[in-house]
């Protein structure tokens, strides 16, 4: 029988061993979640390390273009099928405005007595919404959500809207200081829902009110890395007002052990309009921009405008376009200066291109397919990563006819509007391996190769679309 010594060894023993078990396990656990840490750091939405125009995600760059029948797609029925689609056409992008209309659509409870409770949620809204995020992060689908849908606070939408004062049991018309009626378009800026930052009125009261649902919203988000942060959707409101959320999303993200990408959405349809300067001018606020305004320009005025933007941008960062308009259904142009308008974004090397939903845009519709599918056949082909924009390489070009994409010297891709004829400038390539120039023609309508064509090699060489369509063309020497 052991002692009483031995028996307090023996248990003293045991109880060691389970604190240095317990400990290394704490340690090993706390190991773990710092990898999964770093692992998620490394693997979100980001700038891309070699060339900062552009995203990358988990660790690649990435070329985001996309389309969809909604804004805020999550509301719609058929979601996942309709994310299905938007994959099978080789698309990776949408749009996400939070937004509601509906009584049902929003994400506040409402309580007996007809009024909403800021402080419930509606579970309804929020399992939509975490399905959303959820199947696009499975698809891989980079989503860019607009935290303020701007025009859910103006006229009809903020008749009903839950932070409407009239419509909660939060705080009373005179607590908040919020008009129960506003009847001007959001351009006018007349609702001070968005002057509530302390920088601005200070309204304390409503102010924490919208923290609390950005919060709520973070929640669903943060845990993913597949997430760009807008603000708004073309606001005409102070500066302050988006610097504000940009900032509180970007220390909560840190708070998270998270990084974030940030930009604000300004309505001008110039971009050289002052109220782009607050996003152009202060990467410290915003790291990526959205020029989504421009698609509302036209032909070489469209090209013209947004190189000069993208020239005069420092530091570089991704200079993204969530809406592309044009729809023979709307009023911003027709089909051929939506098609038009995103060929151009990408061959002008930006970041993203996304038709905007019908009716002012192609949404995801058979057209828009069809240039998704195709965009995605010739820049796979390309690094595009290492092209510029280069119309300086074109002669014989009247004015929007043709546009450039390429690495001089190496790879060249050309986009037609509306057919075509210009000569191309090869001579940055080495002569002494170049013997003949490769030449093939994309059918984007199609989404269809035509057979390769093979000539001598020459400094200069003519290109002449087969009809007078929409074509793009991808030249390499051998």
């Amino acid at each position: 029988m052991p002692s009483l010594l031995e028996s307090h060894t023996a248990i003293g023993k045991f109880f060691l061993t389970l604190f240095i078990s317990i400990t290394l396990y704490s340690i090993t656990e706390q190991e773990t979640n710092s990898k999964k840490e770093i692992d998620m750091e490394e693997n979100r939405i980001k700038i891309y390390t070699e060339n900062p125009r552009y995203w990358q995600y988990k660790g690649e760059p990435v070329l985001l273009i996309g389309g969809s029948v909604e804004d805020n797609l999550f509301q719609i029925p058929n979601l996942r099928e309709h994310l299905d689609l938007l994959k099978s056409v080789d698309g990776n992008y949408v749009r996400s405005t939070m937004s509601w209309v509906d009584e049902g659509d929003v994400p506040f409870h409402k309580k007996v007595g007809d009024k909403y409770d800021l402080n419930q949620w509606n579970d309804e809204f929020w399992t939509r919404f975490r399905n959303f995020i959820k199947w696009t992060h499975e698809l891989d689908i980079i989503v860019q959500i607009e935290v303020w849908a701007t025009f859910s606070y103006y006229r009809e939408p903020w008749d009903t809207n839950p932070f409407n004062p009239k419509n909660n049991s939060n705080y009373t018309i005179e607590e908040s200081e919020l008009p129960t009626v506003v009847k001007s378009h959001p351009s006018a800026a007349e609702n001070n829902f968005f002057w509530s930052v302390p920088k601005e009125r200070n309204q304390e009261i409503v102010l924490k009110y919208q923290q609390k649902y950005v919060d709520k919203l973070l929640s669903e988000t943060l845990p993913y890395g597949h997430i760009l942060y807008c603000m708004d959707n073309e606001t005409a409101v102070t500066p302050a007002w988006g610097e504000y959320w940009s900032t509180y999303i970007k220390n909560r993200a840190a708070e998270a052990g998270r990084g974030v990408e940030t930009t604000e959405m300004w309505n001008p349809w110039e971009i050289y309009h002052s109220q782009h300067r607050n996003t152009k001018d202060h990467p410290e606020i915003y790291s990526f921009c959205d020029i989504s305004q421009n698609n509302t320009q036209k032909r070489q005025t469209h090209w013209d405008n947004a190189q000069n933007y993208r020239t005069e941008l420092s530091p570089i960062r991704p200079i993204n376009n969530v809406k592309i308009y044009g729809a023979d259904t709307g009023k911003y142009g027709k089909t051929q200066d939506g098609l038009a308008r995103f060929w151009r974004n990408i061959f002008g090397g930006f970041a993203s291109a996304r038709f905007h939903r019908p009716p002012n845009g192609l949404g995801l519709g058979k057209t828009a397919q069809a240039s998704l599918k195709s965009m995605r056949m010739i820049t796979d082909e390309m690094d595009v990563f290492r092209c510029e924009p280069h119309n300086d390489l074109l002669s014989n070009r009247e004015e929007n006819e043709a546009y450039t994409f390429a690495n001089p010297g190496k790879e060249y891709a050309v986009y037609f509007p509306k057919g075509g004829s210009v000569d191309l400038d090869l001579s940055t390539i080495d002569k002494s391996n170049a013997k003949t120039v490769t030449i093939r023609w994309l059918n984007i309508r199609l989404s269809k190769w035509r057979k390769t064509e093979e000539i001598p090699f020459s400094d200069s060489i003519t290109l002449t679309t087969p009809t007078k369509a929409h074509w793009a063309v991808l030249i390499e020497a051998k």
